[in-house]
């Protein structure tokens, strides 16, 4: 219904994030290593490789993928990040609640 793309939206974030602590914890790590760390598909784990290395948040090496130039800031951001969200989450809500 009207949240289903935002929901897909969360559950996606959720996989990459998952996906970037186990680069940034185990790196350098390859796709069967981290779909076997992670408890994902290969084809799931692929996809979030190349999302997160267009972010710049990891990037490939011989031995496996490892963080990228973009890891630190984006750590650093992460909380503000978070809040922001939960402030427009909590607005939704607000407004649902009142029709």
């Amino acid at each position: 219904m009207l949240f289903d793309q935002i929901e897909r939206e969360l559950d996606l974030s959720e996989r990459h994030l998952v996906v970037l602590k186990t680069v940034i914890e185990k790196g350098p790590i390859g796709i069967l290593k981290l779909a076997e760390e992670t408890g994902m598909p290969t084809h799931k784990v692929r996809y979030s490789l190349r999302v997160l290395e267009q972010e710049q948040l990891i990037k490939p090496s011989i031995q496996g993928a490892i963080a990228g130039p973009a890891v630190e800031r984006f750590l650093k951001d992460f909380e503000k990040d978070m809040v922001r969200l939960q402030e427009m989450a909590t607005t939704i809500l607000r407004i649902g609640r009142s029709i």
